[in-house]
Parts: C-alpha cells; structure tokens; sequence
C-alpha cells in the first residue's frame, strides 16, 4: 500500500514541475506585455532657464541739440542804443523780410524822447510803452511796446504775421515750443550775461496800455540790458544771435535763464 502511494508521489513531481514551468512562462509573459503596452512615464523635462527681463524701452526724447541755421548776423556798429531794433531786425531776415536796421528805427520803432525840467529832473517813458530815448543815445524798449512796433511793421507790408510779447516762460520751454520749430524768439537778458544793476531812472511822462507804471511814477533803468535772437540750443548752452558780438552767442544753460529772469522774462515770437 505504502509503496503505491510512493509511486503515486514520484509520478506527481515532475507533473507539478512542468506546471510550475509553464505558470512562470506565462507570468513572464504578461510582464513582457505589460511593459511594451503600458506608457513609458516621460522624463521630467529640464525647467527653461528664464530669460533676463529686456531692458524697459525708453520713450524718444526731445532732440537735444537744434539750431535755425542761416540767420544773417548783423552786428552793431552804428546804433549804439539799439540792441532790440537790431536784434528785431535778424528775426525778420530770419523770416524773409528785407529790412535793416536803420528803416525799422526810423519808421517803425515807437519812441518817447527823454527830457529835463528846469530843475534838472529827467522825464521818459515806461520802456513797456515805449523806447526811452533813441536808439544812437538812449536806453532801451521792453517787448510789449517793441511787438507793438513789429506789428506797425507787419502792417505796413501787409503780411499775415502777428509779433506777440511773451512774458513768464523760461528759456528752455521758448527753445521747445519755437526754436525747434524754426520760429526764432527774440529775448532779454544782459550783454555777455553780465549782472545788471539799477543805474538810471526818471520820471515817467508816458504810458500806453502795456505801461507796468503810471504817469508821476519813477521808472529805472538797468545796466547792461540786452536783447538778442534765441536760435538754438543744446544740452549745455543756448545759443543766441548777437548783435553786440556780432556772431551767434553761445550761453551757459543756467546764468542764461538767471539773467533772462532778472530783464523780467520778456520775449517776443512773430507767427
């Protein structure tokens, strides 16, 4: 009996083997199935390196040099008085006129002599009304009553163009608005920006609508007032037509509006 049952067992052994093979062939199987189906989890991809910030585009800037070219230079050697009629005078070459300075004083200019009482006390005018003195021995006009002159110019040639006295700009807002538009700008300040000091005054005989002043009033005069032509600019100086020098000036930025500012900020444009 036993030996059967031992029989029974060595033939079972190797059946279970064969079973065991084929079971392992078959899981092996399925795993090599698995693998080629299932999706191969894809590689992290590398994190981009991010690119500087581009630098901030900067909005475009005013042109920081300009200049009116051609602007005939007349200098001054005869009207010893006149710095505003010479200065008037290449603004309007300037603009195409043809004119000197001897024809604007003469016809054009709007004077109020200056005189002596008895007691030796001198009368003018209010220079924002009109030219104290002449122009060969005499002060000097502020630009409401020179524009007021222009325009009796402008009249008499029957042109469209209007000279309109500016007070209260600066320097550089007249060079944005004008110069860089070609639109030369007449202006005060001193010759050779020296400093300007109170050396005369009188007693006021004469106002008009522009006078800062009433009649019985005294009016002072300061030295070294002058006027000349603002043409160009850059960032250091400005640049001026100079009838004194008898070129283009070239003034340092800051004494420039120092001294524009102390003549009362006084300008004239003809558009």
């Amino acid at each position: 009996m036993s030996n059967n049952r031992n029989r029974r067992k060595r033939k079972g052994h190797p059946r279970s083997m064969a079973e065991f093979l084929v079971v392992s062939a078959v899981i092996i199987a399925t795993l090599l199935v698995i693998i080629n189906v299932a999706p191969i989890a894809p590689k992290p991809k590398p994190k981009p390196v991010e690119a500087a910030p581009a630098a901030a585009t900067e909005a475009p800037t005013e042109a920081k040099t300009y200049e009116i070219k051609n602007v005939p230079i007349v200098s001054q050697n005869e009207l010893k008085a006149g710095c505003e009629t010479y200065a008037c005078v290449m603004m309007l070459k300037t603009l195409g006129f043809d004119t000197d300075e001897f024809d604007f004083a003469d016809n054009y200019l709007i004077c109020s002599p200056i005189s002596y009482g008895e007691d030796g006390t001198r009368f003018g005018p209010d220079m924002y009304s009109a030219f104290a003195g002449t122009v060969d021995n005499g002060y000097g006009i502020y630009s409401p009553a020179m524009a007021k002159s222009i325009n009796k110019f402008f009249e008499a040639k029957k042109s469209p163009l209007k000279a309109t006295s500016i007070v209260g700009e600066t320097l550089e807002s007249l060079s944005q608005k004008y110069v860089k538009n070609n639109i030369p700008v007449m202006v005060w300040a001193t010759t050779y920006m020296q400093e300007p000091y109170e050396k005369a005054s009188w007693v006021v005989d004469f106002v008009d609508e522009n006078a800062k002043t009433k009649k019985g009033d005294t009016f002072t005069w300061l030295q070294n007032e002058h006027c000349m032509v603002l043409i160009g600019y850059d960032q250091k100086d400005f640049y001026m037509a100079d009838s004194v020098a008898g070129k283009v000036s070239h003034f340092e930025r800051k004494l420039a509006e120092q001294r524009f500012k102390e003549l009362g900020s006084q300008a004239i444009v003809c558009q």
